[in-house]
């Protein structure tokens, strides 16, 4: 079984309780068909859960299958420096169909970013240190697709790609 070689840190994206009990870390691709599906599963997971879990995402790009992974990262990284890493993040996976530099300006300029900003952010170092931090870290886990996912630092070897499979993970640590 897989560990969690990166402790999950200040540096992380988090929702949920961050005093819970399991933390539920995703190495993900916003370009991945298999990580849009878990998307709503993952929200739904956190409605059911609620305060019981803490859920980080990692970026994962898999640039040589998702050409647009990578500019799609760092739109939601530079989001994060107007504190709307969320919103960015669910409004790429909700509308993963139809990802280009003129989609991503316009999901910014749907949830109210400063578009200058948002165009100077998304390519500065420090925003591609970080997606490139998360991806080194997903390697050195063993990631080597995604979704992938690890709960309290051990990889979950049963996802199936269906909610009961996450729900089941959740519940056993209960």
């Amino acid at each position: 079984m897989s560990k969690l070689r990166v402790p999950v840190s200040d540096q992380d994206h988090k929702t949920g309780n961050t005093k819970a009990k399991i933390v539920m870390v995703e190495y993900g691709d916003y370009q991945c068909p298999h990580c849009g599906y878990a998307h709503p599963l993952i929200k739904r997971l956190l409605k059911q859960f609620g305060q019981e879990i803490l859920f980080i995402f990692r970026n994962f790009p898999l640039q040589e299958m998702h050409p647009q992974a990578m500019i799609s990262a760092q739109s939601a990284e530079a989001a994060d420096k107007q504190q709307k890493f969320w919103e960015m993040h669910d409004t790429i996976y909700e509308n993963q169909d139809i990802l280009s530099v003129n989609s991503l300006l316009d999901f910014a300029k749907q949830i109210d970013l400063d578009l200058e900003k948002f165009s100077k952010d998304w390519k500065t170092k420090g925003v591609i240190t970080k997606i490139e931090s998360d991806f080194d870290g997903g390697i050195r886990s063993g990631v080597n697709g995604t979704p992938t996912f690890f709960i309290n630092g051990n990889r979950l070897e049963t996802y199936d790609a269906s909610y009961e499979s996450l729900a089941h993970a959740i519940k056993v640590l209960q």
